[in-house]
């Protein structure tokens, strides 16, 4: 990316953010609440790229200043203090610079959607379903230190305590941008505690991260549509288990079936199962116009292929690796309480040297 490239491009910016701020300054785009919430964040996005670019040129002219300053000053007290200034000032505006550089990137058109996220057990029965468990907790944990919203959609326990399926969505800033990393085979390694003999039995789950849908974005034919009814199978005794309020629903062209039955109510697992539908279609639709246009599939890192094996989670090593971005890290009970930026902070970071160096090779 030349200085003209990254010039071109901020003047984008600038005139967009003019343009956000009289669309949010018209009453009327506030009658249409998907319209308003996407203009709204975008316009935050763009603000926080002004401000931190604001901050980071008066550093660069700070630190000049001190540059200039440490060979012109002969008292030693003060060049020391100079060389500390200088030394953190460096250490500021790289940072800075990243994030400015990570803003220039051309966004992802999913970036300001809300996601819906599906994990299910892959290989090794009770001790897979139990990992599910967990990774449904630690996402639960870091959109709370987030301050996204989760809204559960469905799930169904396992035996033992673990997870056979669950999914829900995540609504708040940045959700997509962060979350996408995470669709992929995840592998754990540890000694389930149903293991007498204290061997490392290894495990996979799926997680599959899609940006929700709107009824906008996906055209629906009804007569594309089949419903199924059926009894739930949630823990006997409960009235969800009396009725027929589980519900199933089949894209009839494309042949995707997606089941709710989470709610007692068979009107709400019909929305709940459409919604993840919708979601479900209008990733295939961005899949394949990707392929289309992407000679280079390294175009699509960060979209997560739900075949690849992104992660190894190995307890008794305290270690977990991201394999996409060779990745180590030894603080795995802190990460699995909710510090995944531990990780993701690293993978963004790696993401985006990369695609700035594709774009550089252009």
């Amino acid at each position: 990316m030349t200085p003209q490239d990254i010039q071109e491009r901020v003047g984008h910016m600038r005139s967009r953010l003019i343009e956000l701020e009289t669309k949010l300054a018209d009453p009327t785009i506030y009658a249409n609440p998907v319209e308003s919430r996407q203009v709204s964040r975008e316009h935050r996005r763009l603000s926080a790229f002004f401000s931190t670019n604001e901050r980071w040129e008066k550093l660069l002219v700070e630190l000049q200043n001190n540059y200039q300053l440490i060979e012109e000053e002969e008292d030693a007290e003060l060049r020391e203090m100079v060389s500390a200034d200088i030394a953190m000032l460096e250490q500021e505006t790289a940072k800075l610079e990243a994030k400015v550089k990570q803003a220039l990137l051309p966004p992802d058109p999913n970036d300001t959607r809300d996601i819906i996220i599906e994990i299910r057990p892959a290989a090794g029965g009770d001790e897979s379903a139990l990992f599910v468990s967990d990774l449904f907790r630690l996402y639960e944990r870091y959109a709370e230190a987030k301050s996204w919203k989760l809204e559960l959609l469905d799930l169904t326990a396992s035996d033992l305590g673990g997870i056979k399926n669950v999914a829900f969505s995540l609504a708040g800033d940045d959700v997509y941008s962060r979350m996408k990393y995470e669709s992929g085979v995840h592998r754990v390694q540890r000694i389930p505690a149903t293991e007498s003999g204290g061997r490392i039995h290894t495990s996979t789950v799926t997680v599959a991260v899609t940006p929700e849908a709107e009824e906008v974005d996906i055209a629906i034919n009804q007569e594309d549509l089949r419903f199924d009814v059926f009894r739930s199978s949630g823990p006997g005794g409960q009235c969800v288990n009396t009725t027929d309020s589980a519900v199933r629903v089949t894209h009839l062209p494309t042949g995707l079936s997606v089941a709710s039955q989470q709610e007692k109510s068979q009107h709400r697992n019909k929305e709940i199962a459409l919604r993840i539908l919708r979601s479900r279609l209008l990733e295939a639709k961005q899949r394949e116009e990707a392929a289309k246009q992407a000679a280079d599939k390294r175009a699509q890192v960060g979209t997560g292929d739900r075949s690849e094996r992104i992660r190894t989670y190995n307890y008794p090593q305290n270690r977990v690796t991201d394999h996409r971005y060779n990745i180590t890290l030894y603080d795995l009970p802190t990460l699995m309480e909710g510090s995944l930026d531990l990780l993701l902070d690293q993978i963004i970071t790696i993401d985006n040297e990369r695609r700035l160096a594709a774009l550089n090779s252009v």
